[in-house]
């Protein structure tokens, strides 16, 4: 056993801490000790644990808690990289969100990591012509979370979703790597076209909550959405843009605008002053 452990823990490091964090919250709250041994400690690994978490949050009189249980132990064992990116989404919450200091919270308590893992195993029905199905899910996950992912979207990893009330993101949408965004925020269409009609977000990109991008326009790598804006037209990778309609009124600021989430904007000089 005890080689078994170390094995485990040289191969999967997040779900090796995340095994210490159960038995510690069962120490410092018992009360929780029934969720949390069911949802972690009863689990030989993350993607047993995920499958379980998914189907409990989102069975119901219509689907029962062992079939979506196995719909997503069957897309995890054929889609690995739907792991792998549930893996970076946890560390992205944790490395981004002052609210969490334990890798445990997301799959627990958050359901802005939830919602994505349940976009993740819709996308693998959608992917695999299984529409139907992967409609009901989305439609579960926005009951259940009120967010509202498309299945046939197409989303990176790292991604993490502050607060989470409120996310629409529509069919051809494509987000990249390590974005964050916060509750609120829409990419949406701009009419009732059937084909590519909606944003394409660069990797690194943070959009503030509240945030509309519309229509199939693009958001450039490591650029910054200010809460409330209305984005129309493509915005160049490394800027600032806020407004309604939004336009451009600086440069992002760093490097990694979706991992500081840094949304201040710095005042920039008057056209009397620059004169």
């Amino acid at each position: 056993m005890a080689m078994a452990e170390t094995y485990l823990r040289a191969v999967d490091p997040v779900w090796s801490r995340v095994l210490e964090e159960a038995k510690d919250a069962i120490r410092d709250e018992p009360l929780l000790g029934g969720l949390v041994h069911s949802s972690i400690l009863h689990h030989s690994s993350i993607d047993k644990a995920l499958a379980y978490r998914f189907a409990q949050k989102l069975s119901s009189a219509e689907m029962s808690e062992q079939i979506l249980r196995e719909i997503a132990e069957l897309a995890f064992a054929d889609d690995p990289t739907i792991i792998e990116a549930a893996r970076a989404d946890i560390i992205a919450v944790f490395d981004r969100d002052p609210a969490c200091n334990r890798l445990i919270q997301p799959i627990l308590f958050f359901k802005g990591f939830q919602a994505l893992l349940a976009f993740r195993v819709g996308h693998w029905l959608w992917s695999n012509r299984r529409r139907d199905l992967a409609y009901f899910v989305q439609m579960r996950a926005s009951e259940i979370y009120g967010v509202d992912i498309h299945p046939g979207a197409r989303l990176g990893r790292g991604i993490m979703i502050d607060h989470a009330h409120s996310i629409v993101i529509g069919e051809t949408s494509v987000v990249g790597d390590n974005v964050s965004m916060l509750h609120s925020v829409t990419l949406g269409g701009t009419g009732k076209e059937h084909d590519d009609r909606h944003p394409k977000i660069g990797d690194g990109v943070l959009i503030g909550a509240g945030a509309k991008v519309l229509g199939n326009i693009s958001v450039g790598y490591c650029s910054r959405i200010a809460a409330g804006s209305v984005v129309l037209t493509d915005v160049p990778p490394m800027k600032t843009v806020a407004g309604v309609p939004a336009r451009i009124v600086g440069e992002a600021g760093c490097a990694q605008p979706s991992a500081t989430m840094n949304q201040l904007i710095e005042a920039q000089p008057s056209d009397k002053a620059k004169g």
